[in-house]
């Protein structure tokens, strides 16, 4: 089980990374881009692309679930209830790597020796 402070936390410790308001919630941004928002207490949306949000909904299902905005599939809701930090942390680092400049984000894939998807 997560709190939110963990959540911002993990979010927090991505290179570049600031909080601000978005629409009323917090949302975690690179370099002005949002990867992830805190819609509530127990709930983390995380903006990954289509693929990796099916993928994470069909391998975590009691912790994911797919977010649409429209008919748009927009981002993986990870359940902080249910979810471990580890998951947290692969997803938010994906959603951070995908919003991040392109060198930004494999200067830190190298660093970390995180497979790149790119």
């Amino acid at each position: 089980m997560l709190t939110v402070r963990q959540a911002r936390d993990l979010a927090l410790s991505l290179p570049a990374t600031t909080e601000q308001d978005h629409h009323g919630i917090n949302s975690f941004r690179v370099k002005g881009r949002i990867f992830a928002t805190v819609p509530d207490a127990q709930h983390l949306r995380v903006m990954l692309g289509p693929e990796e949000v099916i993928a994470a909904v069909t391998a975590y299902p009691t912790c994911c679930e797919p977010f649409y905005w429209g008919s748009r599939l927009a981002c993986v809701v990870v359940s902080l209830n249910e979810a471990s930090p580890e998951l947290l942390r692969d997803l938010l680092m994906e959603a951070w790597c995908r919003k991040a400049p392109k060198s930004m984000a494999h200067s830190f894939i190298e660093a970390t020796d995180r497979p790149s998807r790119s």
